[in-house]
């Protein structure tokens, strides 16, 4: 999907690595779970779980995460779910509401910075 829509969901610089914003969507561009909010930040976390560990990273390292949503309400109710990925420290992030996602039925988005100490 990243040539579709003109952009990398990863780049490593040096002991840093940037994750362009993970959403609950399949292979094929459909999303996954439409109207449930949890299942969709579950969903987006394994995506994030599944980049990490290919470039050697988890979720300690993460440093700072930003959530993109069209209902903080249903965010706020989910955000337990956040205690069992982060069992270090929580990260620095934003949380914010916005109008619409990248495509429609998307309710979430994660974004994130990693950081690991040679």
């Amino acid at each position: 999907m990243e040539k579709d829509y003109g952009y990398s969901h990863a780049v490593k610089i040096g002991n840093d690595l940037k994750i362009s914003g993970a959403v609950s969507m399949n292979d094929s561009g459909t999303i996954v779970a439409p109207g449930n909010m949890e299942q969709q930040m579950k969903n987006c976390y394994a995506d994030l779980e599944k980049i990490l560990q290919h470039y050697g990273y988890n979720f300690d390292d993460v440093v700072a995460e930003n959530i993109y949503t069209t209902n903080m309400a249903d965010i706020i109710k989910a955000s337990g779910l956040r205690n069992s990925i982060y069992k270090k420290q929580f990260p620095t992030g934003t949380w914010l509401e916005v109008k619409g996602l990248a495509v429609t039925g998307q309710l979430i988005e994660i974004d994130m910075e990693a950081h690991k100490t040679k």
